[in-house]
């Protein structure tokens, strides 16, 4: 028996490298990089963060989350088609094609593959070109279970999304003042292994498998799950924001999970988890962005100082642990309030500079160190300017 588990553990690796979404994950990754760096360039003149950036912080999550639900859909038997999984793919790229990465949030991408897979049965049995049982065998249970553990997923990156990993841009408000804001943007994929209705394993225990379609024997395959969002924070820290949306979240996951654990039971309640994943995420959405568009801006052009909208990374100023929402007041104990003064002071400043700044906890604090050869001329602090001009 170990033998044929270890067997099928290497086959369902095998197969997810058969699965065209994998490669189309790693295209996406480097076309939504280049966009990114492209607007960089074209608002502040200068790259900010490396192509795959959005990939930060997401490989334990992913890994942690992956082996969870794989035990869970595995122990529990949860059986998908290979029908379901190729459509549930192809949902993936055409979402990604837009390249809104909040079109990738679970309650998206399995609830548009769920409502695809209820109605195409009505209108493949009115043609002759497919077969008529092609999507007959679709796990409903199953996919309503995977939208609910996959929304508490996307909960939890969020809340590890942090202000070092934001991606700056700035906006032209109605009176012709420039305001930063930022981009809480990020993409991962979770492989986990789930059961498919071919392969060489036999149930091993009555209730097993307890989610299924019809089948005999079973095998695995290794599925990579994608998940992206993009959310913008114009009036409060971008950690703070992703703190807030990712309480939210879990919480939505938590709902929707309730009914789908439901729905095992009860078959209609599979229906309700994804309407209420669907209407449910449109809500979260909606009233983040209200919240965000009734506070004040963040990242203004100040009258006094100069607000950090964000650092380089390996820049003088990321060594000095500067931060974006601090406020640099004076340079070399000169009070600063423009940016032409800001480097007309540095420029005075000879070999060493000290700088005086407001933190996002309202505390002042001193920072202070040397020029090094190499380093960036800028000290690698992006300000709340009109955006760069070739």
């Amino acid at each position: 028996m170990l033998e044929e588990w270890g067997i099928e553990l290497a086959k369902g690796v095998g197969r997810l490298f058969l699965n065209p979404l994998l490669y189309w994950f790693i295209i996406l990754v480097f076309v939504v990089g280049y966009k990114r760096i492209r607007r960089s360039r074209r608002t502040f003149g200068t790259k900010i963060f490396g192509v795959g950036d959005e990939l930060s912080y997401t490989l334990g999550t992913s890994l942690l989350a992956g082996t969870f639900i794989s035990i869970v859909f595995i122990g529990g038997g949860v059986v998908f088609s290979y029908q379901t999984l190729f459509l549930l793919s192809i949902v993936f790229i055409l979402l990604s094609c837009t390249f809104r990465l909040t079109l990738l949030s679970p309650s998206y991408s399995v609830g548009i593959a769920y409502l695809l897979l209820l109605f195409l049965p009505l209108v493949i049995e009115r043609q002759s070109f497919f077969k008529q049982s092609l999507f007959a065998e679709t796990n409903f249970v199953g996919l309503s279970l995977l939208v609910g553990l996959f929304l508490i997923v996307e909960g939890f990156l969020l809340k590890q999304t942090k202000n070092a990993h934001t991606y700056p841009d700035l906006y032209l408000t109605r009176r012709g003042k420039w305001i930063g804001r930022h981009h809480l943007s990020k993409l991962a994929v979770i492989p986990f292994f789930t059961l498919i209705p071919t392969g060489t394993l036999e149930p091993f225990a009555d209730y097993w498998p307890y989610v299924a379609i019809n089948g005999e024997t079973y095998g695995l395959i290794l599925f990579p799950f994608v998940i992206g969002f993009d959310h913008i924070a114009k009036g409060t820290l971008p950690q703070k924001a992703a703190e807030r949306l990712s309480r939210s979240t879990i919480l939505h996951g938590l709902i929707v999970l309730f009914f789908a654990v439901g729905s095992i039971y009860v078959g209609w309640l599979a229906t309700i988890a994804i309407g209420v994943a669907i209407l449910g995420k449109e809500l979260i959405n909606y009233r983040y962005r209200i919240t965000e568009s009734q506070k004040r801006p963040y990242f203004p052009e100040r009258d006094q100082g100069l607000a950090v909208l964000e650092i380089i990374p390996e820049s003088p100023a990321a060594r000095l642990d500067i931060m974006a929402g601090d406020t640099i007041k004076k340079v070399n104990g000169k009070q600063v309030d423009s940016i032409q003064t800001f480097y007309e002071a540095l420029q005075y400043s000879g070999a060493f500079f000290k700088l005086e700044l407001i933190d996002t906890r309202g505390e002042i604090r001193f920072v202070q160190s040397a020029f090094y050869e190499g380093e960036h001329h800028e000290l690698g602090i992006v300000f709340v300017k009109p955006p760069f001009r070739h």
